[in-house]
């Protein structure tokens, strides 16, 4: 057992030793994170294989175990105010789009896009703001098409606008309780976590609505200044895409499949002969043998009738070759098309995003689900070359699908498959009864919440009022959460409790606090927000705030601070994905309609969370008190 402790803590293991409880929920713990970090498998099914994983060492270590205090009320993590508060403010988010409320915002941003600062400023002002009332992914999500819009317009690049729009609505989420999933887990862990302390460090109630605001209102609008002045300058010029033409989101990679018929101009011409032809407009870089196997092309090879090619083209560029050149899409999605023809057909362009039942599937899935009602003509995925025919093609977050087929069948398939449609889309005002009663609902509801009403039940009221008055439909409650965070949740929480119950926090805090007990608070706040920082680029935000939030208590205890300085620099921290793309879902969307590339985050995000770990730990030693009052 001493051994365990020294490999894990270093040191003096002679007052740092581990018991087997401590080992295994450790253990449980650092493979966890490996498999988050793997990415092989989304986060709810590795938080499922944690909780699984801990009812089974429970069972193996026998009746000494510490590790679940009973393994029936294990699933009572679902049930967790956190996990049902999420839940309640994504459907709430629904509700305000229905009202149309977000687009009513939307319009009124229109004549500030003008001016190229006013422009970024503008859409990122909003989406902040939206963020902090409502899911900031349904936010980003929002604001999407009126921002290429705009670009197409205004002739500028969307790469200049959708990168500080995404980065604007985390920083947005920083702003309230209910903003993003951290705060709300941090906000309910508050009296958990201190219940045991001695009485002056115990906290009676969770965290309000606007407690977050004093920290994370100043740090969101010091971060946007930075974006809007400074940030998006550092995005590199080569990874700018070029303003929109016809198409409002003018995909770049568009992947088909075309064969060449009888009378096609290309026939006898080499392949290279054909690229250098078409220019930019397609790029051949699959050859489709008979097997259906795809090669590389051979520059020199000669194209003949019934050769068939892996192409990329811009969809208005792809019709265009299409006619002049005389090709042909594959045999296969030229019957589905002819049999999908008639005055309702037509083309939509729409993004998958993290919580589709698209990702990592195929064609096949799409067919299943869209009952055969619309077809797959076309895949975008930015910089990342696909030698796949369409069918063998495995749908990724960001990637863009373009879609043929009847057309009000297909919006509401696209809505089921949880896919961003990036088409232009009329704006719709909401009548001002409909606008201000779902502002007066949601307002009634934080109103109530902050006289000591349980928060959890003022939102699910407010829920109810909402399909009550014909808001919120009943098809659309359910569809609007996001199972995988709420199946994360609630199976996480038992895995953090296990490790708050077995001393894990408390041995770490005082591992660390024997470490740098010379160090000012500052700097130990400054080390658990940098900690979580870093964790959070690289595992779900709700699950390091999970983890984080005991261990930054037990820290607090055993230094004599309370824990509320510590507990809000997990919440900022944990907010903070700023470095790579697959940090936060925010980030994800805008990748492929954006035209980035992956280092292109952290060119922004880095200077971007220095600042914001200056700004925050001044603010959060001034704000929140280290010692009890007097």
């Amino acid at each position: 057992m001493r051994l365990a402790g020294l490999l894990l803590f270093g040191g003096r293991w002679t007052n740092y030793f581990m018991d087997p409880d401590q080992i295994a929920v450790t253990g449980l713990i650092l493979v966890m994170f490996a498999l988050f970090a793997w990415n092989k498998w989304r986060y709810d099914i590795v938080a499922v294989i944690s909780l699984v994983a801990l009812v089974a060492l429970d069972a193996i270590l026998g009746k000494t175990s510490r590790l679940v205090e009973d393994p029936k009320r294990v699933l009572e993590g679902f049930g967790h105010p956190a996990v049902v508060t999420v839940a309640a403010v994504l459907i709430i988010s629904r509700a305000l789009r229905n009202s149309g409320v977000v687009d009513q915002i939307s319009r009124s941003v229109m004549p500030f896009t003008k001016n190229q600062l006013q422009h970024i400023l503008s859409l990122s002002l909003v989406v902040m703001i939206l963020s902090a009332f409502m899911n900031n992914v349904g936010a980003l999500a929002l604001m999407l098409p009126v921002a290429l819009k705009t670009a197409v317009d205004r002739q500028r690049s969307p790469t200049i606008l959708l990168l500080p729009m995404a980065f604007a609505s985390i920083l947005g989420g920083m702003m309230t309780m209910i903003g993003t999933p951290p705060n709300i887990i941090i906000a309910n862990l508050r009296v958990e976590l201190t219940r045991e302390l001695p009485e002056k460090f115990i906290q009676e109630s969770a965290f309000g609505l606007f407690d977050f605001f004093p920290v994370g209102g100043l740090v969101a609008v010091a971060g946007l200044l930075f974006i809007v002045l400074i940030g998006w300058r550092l995005i590199p010029g080569k990874a700018h895409k070029k303003p929109g033409m016809e198409s409002l989101f003018q995909i770049d990679d568009y992947i088909t499949e075309v064969s060449i018929p009888a009378d096609c101009k290309w026939i006898g011409e080499t392949v290279a002969e054909v690229e250098n032809l078409v220019g930019e407009k397609m790029a051949i870089f699959g050859f489709i043998r008979k097997d259906n196997k795809v090669l590389p092309p051979n520059p020199d090879g000669i194209i003949q009738e019934g050769c068939r090619y892996v192409v990329k083209a811009d969809p208005f560029e792809l019709q265009g070759l299409i006619e002049e050149h005389g090709l042909h899409l594959s045999k296969e999605m030229r019957h589905r098309i002819d049999s999908l023809k008639g005055e309702n057909t037509g083309f939509t362009e729409a993004i998958v995003t993290s919580g589709s039942p698209l990702v990592d599937r195929t064609r096949t899935y799409l067919r299943r689900r869209s009952g055969n009602t619309m077809t797959l003509m076309a895949v975008a995925r930015q910089n990342k070359p696909i030698r796949k025919q369409l069918k063998e093609v495995a749908f990724r977050v960001g990637d863009v699908l373009l879609l043929h087929g009847k057309t009000p069948e297909m919006d509401d398939t696209i809505a089921e498959l949880n896919l961003l449609p990036l088409a232009e889309r009329e704006l719709k005002v909401g009548t001002f009864s409909r606008i201000g009663l779902s502002l007066a609902i949601f307002a009634g509801a934080i109103g109530l919440s902050m006289t000591g009403f349980p928060m959890t039940i003022a939102f699910l009221g407010a829920v109810l009022v909402y399909i009550l008055c014909g808001i919120l439909p009943l098809r659309d409650i359910y569809r609007e959460v996001e199972w995988p965070i709420i199946v994360l949740l609630g199976a996480m929480i038992p895995v953090s409790q296990a490790f708050q119950s077995t001393g894990c926090t408390e041995l770490i805090a005082q591992k660390i606090n024997g470490m740098t007990e010379a160090l000012p608070a500052w700097s130990m706040i400054s080390l658990v927000m940098i900690v979580t920082m870093c964790l959070s680029d690289v595992i779900n935000n709700a699950a390091t705030a999970l983890i984080m939030a005991p261990i930054s208590v037990g820290i607090a205890q055993t230094m004599g601070y309370l824990p509320d300085p510590f507990l809000m620099a997990v919440a900022v921290g944990a907010s903070c994905a700023f470095l790579t793309p697959i940090g936060h879902q925010c980030n994800a969307l805008i990748l492929g309609p954006g035209g980035y590339r992956f280092g292109d985050y952290w060119r922004m995000g880095l200077p971007l969370e220095v600042m914001i770990l200056g700004i925050s730990v001044p603010l959060i030693l001034y704000f929140f008190p280290l010692f009890p009052s007097a």
